[in-house]
């Protein structure tokens, strides 16, 4: 074994995840449960244990991707008919020379159904395994060798080889326990899974469901369920569901459409139970055919329903959140839920192209979207800006010349990269008061930046264009001069994106990446949003010592000293890494911890944590979670954690049975610029961050986190937590 580990570093690993795959997991508990579980039938455990180790082996040899094999993908159907002809047939030589090959067939007709349901983006769930079974079942009528097996009749006797009187004694208590018929039939529908058709499994699986996922485990009682209210209902034969307890293709189902490949929610949740009556029928009509060759239809409904709700709402071109599909896997219907909850809040308005003020410095809105004057109809989605002074005012002296407008001959800056569509720069600058209504925009340019994404700023000053078409602009860089030609009484930059290229196009509701808005005072970071009219904002104007502090690049190590409070010092390595994926993380070898991040330019964000909680790098995370490279004194930054970042495990696990319908946690992050030592250098910036969860909006928990940044980058932070201080002094970064 220990060879086979060094030639096959991942073996163990891709056995366990062969057993956990059935129900869409990975947890290494609800894998030892339901290994413990097919060895109730130690034959059965012992052949599905067989095929695994050969489906994985042999796909190992030959070449197929290691990642799928160390997640069970080549492995779970290959247990399942392990399972099934272990249960059915007496061992023997002869069996398990048939189950070699059988165990092999399984493995390249998983390969098969891959590439044929793959290339439409659909799992390939567990038809190899109904294919390689029937397949089998077929063949085996003529194996004069093979004997059915008589075993399971003797129950009692079969535990006693188990596990000794103690476990003939659990096993009979549990049998005899007054469960009601419904509930019977689910906890033996959910032993059948594993080929076990008996209470004592399936009780120990629901256990281990419930460890691995309270929403997992919430949809199997509603898919079930809703399934035995749906028989009852119509006044079909209820004891269907007890008759090989097939009934688990509810259960299957309600767990893959309503937690693991849909974002659990009120909409995965209804279709569970609109689902139903279709499993309830495709289950019924297979029965038919296929009794006819004695054959069991297994779980082909849930195959069969699976597959086709996920390929019809490839279909949809609206309401794509009613349900919302699993974009990045994560095998757990709560980490599933609340990533994505995560990102919609931090993330939820991003587009893919970010763009910025058409300007440097603070101008007003005054005129935004749905404007009184002539942003209105197909044109609604524009701005107007003007350089406004203390008092409001937009000009000094009588304000009867252009040049006495504060924004007039200002430059007007490209909003994203992109290469110019076309220029009009032959008009001429209207007097003050006076507009050109035959040339409504003015002057113009307008850029492309994607495919169907394009921006317009107009008005400019006749001659002030340092660009020509077919020129590529970086986002910044100076296009032209805010002048005041065309339809425009005073100089302004009208600004705005459209999705064609030509002047006067309808315009997008596409919003400004990342903005300061000024108010009495005080400065708010806004991010994707829509500058609102009458505010005075600005783009983020950046502070090169924390552009430098917060600046990871791939390669870059840091030495840490460690001052705990209590105890003695010690030194800390992590290193900047970047996956094959091109994202990049944050590593502590000494943890095995990574802390994930982007930096779009304005802003830094840790964006997920894998590892030690209670590492150094996880307190990192959560104190510098979301950072703005730009300093403005007393700015407030907010954001949220993921629910089960920084909360209590019990408190989190009572959230998980209603987390699709309704949060009570909340994990909150705030960051306060404090001051800055030299502010003519722009040096010696301190930061104050502060973690909380709440519960029903009163605080549980709380941690505090302070960094001092120099012109050479980080220099030390100190976290407060629970009474204990401890201080990071960064000693090396390299």
């Amino acid at each position: 074994m220990q060879k086979l580990k060094s030639i096959f570093p991942s073996f163990l690993t891709s056995i366990v995840n062969s057993y956990t795959q059935i129900f869409f997991s990975n947890n290494r508990i609800f894998a030892l449960i339901l290994i413990a579980v097919t060895f109730f039938d130690v034959w059965a455990g012992l052949s599905g244990i067989i095929a695994v180790m050969v489906s994985n082996i042999l796909a190992y040899l030959i070449g197929f991707n290691r990642i799928n094999i160390k997640k069970g993908y080549y492995g779970f159907n290959s247990l399942l008919v392990g399972l099934g002809l272990g249960v059915y047939y007496q061992p023997g030589v002869e069996f398990f020379i048939i189950l070699l090959f059988a165990s092999l067939l399984t493995l390249f007709l998983t390969l098969m159904v891959e590439g044929v349901v793959g290339k439409y983006g659909l799992p390939f769930l567990s038809l190899s395994f109904l294919l390689g079974t029937w397949g089998v079942s077929l063949a085996a009528r003529q194996f004069t060798a093979l004997h059915v097996s008589e075993r399971g009749i003797f129950m009692t006797n079969e535990m006693f080889t188990i596990g000794g009187q103690n476990m003939v004694n659990s096993y009979n208590w549990i049998t005899n326990l007054g469960i009601a018929e419904p509930l019977r039939i689910y906890f033996t529908s959910l032993g059948a899974i594993f080929f076990q058709y008996h209470l004592f499994a399936g009780i120990l699986i629901a256990i281990g469901l419930l460890i691995y996922s309270r929403i997992a485990f919430v949809l199997s009682l509603l898919g079930f369920f809703s399934a035995y209210a749906y028989y009852y209902f119509i006044g079909a034969n209820i004891h269907e569901l007890s008759y090989s307890f097939i009934g688990f293709n509810f259960i299957l189902t309600s767990i893959a459409i309503g937690g693991f490949f849909i974002i659990p929610s009120r909409w995965s949740f209804l279709w569970v139970i609109l689902l139903t009556p279709l499993i309830s029928i495709i289950l019924t009509s297979t029965q038919v055919i296929f009794s006819m060759f004695q054959l069991s239809v297994y779980s082909l409904p849930f195959n069969m329903v699976v597959l086709l709700f996920l390929y019809s709402l490839k279909f949809r071109e609206r309401f794509f959140d009613k349900p919302e599909l699993v974009s990045y896997q994560q095998y757990s219907p709560e980490i599933n839920l609340y990533a994505h909850l995560n990102y919609r809040a931090r993330f939820g308005k991003a587009f893919y192209f970010p763009f910025i003020l058409p300007f440097w410095g603070e101008w007003k809105v005054t005129q935004g979207h749905n404007g009184t004057l002539t942003h209105q109809g197909d044109w609604r989605h524009a701005w107007d800006f003007e350089i406004a002074g203390e008092k409001g005012e937009t000009f000094s002296g009588r304000g009867s010349e252009r040049e006495e407008y504060f924004c007039y001959d200002k430059p007007v800056i490209a909003p994203a990269d992109g290469w110019v569509e076309e220029i009009v720069d032959n008009i001429e600058d209207n007097e003050i008061g006076k507009m050109d209504l035959e040339h409504n925009w003015g002057n113009t340019i307008v850029l492309r930046h994607a495919d169907q994404l394009y921006s317009k700023l107009s008005h400019l000053k006749k001659g002030s264009f340092k660009v020509t078409a077919g020129n590529a602009v970086k986002k910044g860089q100076i296009v032209a001069s805010c002048g005041n030609s065309g339809r425009s009484p005073v100089p302004h930059i009208h600004f705005q994106v459209q999705a064609t290229p030509y002047i006067g196009s309808k315009t997008l509701d596409y919003p400004i990446s990342h903005y300061i808005r000024h108010k009495n005072g005080v400065f708010e970071l806004r991010s994707w949003e829509n500058p609102e009219g009458d505010v005075i904002v600005s783009n983020v104007s950046k502070n090169t010592s924390l552009e430098k502090a917060f600046h990871f690049i791939p390669g870059q190590k840091f030495t840490l000293l460690v001052n705990p409070g209590s105890g003695k010092e010690y030194t800390l390595d992590w290193e900047v890494e970047i996956s094959p994926l091109n994202t990049t993380y944050i590593f502590c070898e000494k943890t095995n911890s990574r802390a994930w991040f982007r930096n779009d330019g304005d802003i830094h964000y840790f964006t997920h944590f894998e590892g030690d909680h209670s590492s150094l790098l996880f307190r990192f995370f959560l104190g510098a979670y979301k950072i703005m490279m730009g300093y403005y004194p007393g700015l407030l930054v907010k954001d949220v954690y993921p629910v089960y970042t920084f909360s209590n495990r019990l408190l989190v696990m009572l959230q998980d049975f209603v987390a699709p319908f309704v949060l009570f946690i909340r994990s909150e992050y705030s960051l306060n610029y404090l001051g800055m030592d030299d502010e003519l250098m722009q040096t010696g910036i301190s930061l104050r961050s502060v973690s909380s969860a709440r519960i029903a909006g009163r605080e549980v928990k709380r941690m505090e986190f302070e960094m001092f940044i120099s012109p050479q980058g980080l220099e030390r932070f100190v976290i407060q937590e629970n009474s204990k201080t401890t201080q990071v002094k960064l000693v090396a970064d390299r």
